[in-house]
């Protein structure tokens, strides 16, 4: 028959035996102060199982196995996410550069795909093919490769969207031109990360509204919208550059310069046009005339 065991509460002294003693030896604690050892509770009768390469959770090789999984499964997680929200995300940016390109004519009451004409020219200002919408994704390499994507309202005025490089980053926009290619009608810009207050002015309405009646032609000369440090000093050309904001201001005027450059064969093809058909009108007016006067 096994023998049984008794520990000492006091001592820890362990007695082997049918019952616990009378008194401990070690300490004369009495019996009743001793407790019965299960067979599992003693640690010398046990034999320590082994936990394996993961099996303390206090382990550097558990917390390394638990941090990698749980940043796979975050990473797969956001993909997931990414990949479902992609389809909005392209919908609401469309949709942002439709509103953009009405606000910059001021027919924001207008449906963009009733008013709206868009297409793609080529360096001589021809028609090509080319999907406006995904050129304007990357504007700058659209025109490296000259593609230059044009939106043309039912009114004649047409919208030519710029791109250039401000102080801090990226300064993009769109600029809208009357019918006689000249003249603005209006403006809207965006920036990156220009400085709040100063360069980040260009983004806002009081500011592009001093565009708004500048001219891009001296006669038939290009030349642009200039941003002038110390202000205006030529109304038909110039406007105030931002006080302290002077490289976003040069990134600006850069920006309308040769974005709009890319353009001078569309335009200067429709002023000749317009210029032709203001003739022709004026051609038939006078004939009509001469008859009302027989």
């Amino acid at each position: 028959m096994a023998t049984k065991k008794f520990k000492c509460n006091v001592c820890g002294y362990i007695h082997e035996g049918d019952a616990a003693p009378a008194k401990c030896p070690v300490c004369g604690a009495p019996a009743s102060e001793f407790t019965e050892l299960k067979e599992s509770a003693d640690p010398a009768s046990e034999t320590p199982k082994k936990k394996g390469l993961f099996g303390d959770t206090n382990s550097n090789a558990y917390i390394v196995l638990y941090s990698t999984v749980m940043v796979v499964i975050v990473a797969v997680l956001l993909a997931v996410a990414a990949l479902a929200l992609k389809p909005r995300q392209d919908a609401n940016d469309l949709n942002e550069k439709k509103r953009n390109i009405l606000s910059s004519l001021s027919a924001e009451g207008e449906s963009y795909d009733q008013f709206i004409d868009a297409y793609v020219v080529d360096k001589e200002g021809n028609r090509i093919d080319g999907n406006v919408f995904a050129l304007l994704n990357d504007l700058p390499t659209a025109f490296a490769e000259g593609k230059y994507p044009i939106f043309e309202a039912k009114d004649g005025r047409v919208v030519i969207p710029v791109t250039g490089m401000g102080l801090w980053g990226p300064v993009w926009g769109y600029v809208a031109l009357e019918k006689d290619m000249n003249t603005v009608s209006g403006i809207i810009m965006a920036h990156k990360g220009e400085t709040p207050g100063l360069g980040a002015e260009i983004a806002t309405a009081k500011y592009q509204s001093k565009f708004v009646g500048k001219t891009i032609f001296e006669g038939d000369q290009f030349v642009s919208v200039t941003l002038r440090k110390g202000g205006a000093k030529d109304p038909a050309h110039e406007v105030d550059a931002i006080t302290g904001g002077t490289k976003t201001s040069d990134g600006v005027t850069a920006m309308l310069y040769n974005s709009l450059s890319n353009y001078l064969p569309l335009l200067e093809a429709k002023r000749a046009a317009a210029a032709g058909a203001e003739a022709a009108a004026g051609e038939v007016s006078n004939e009509e005339n001469a008859v009302s006067h027989e």
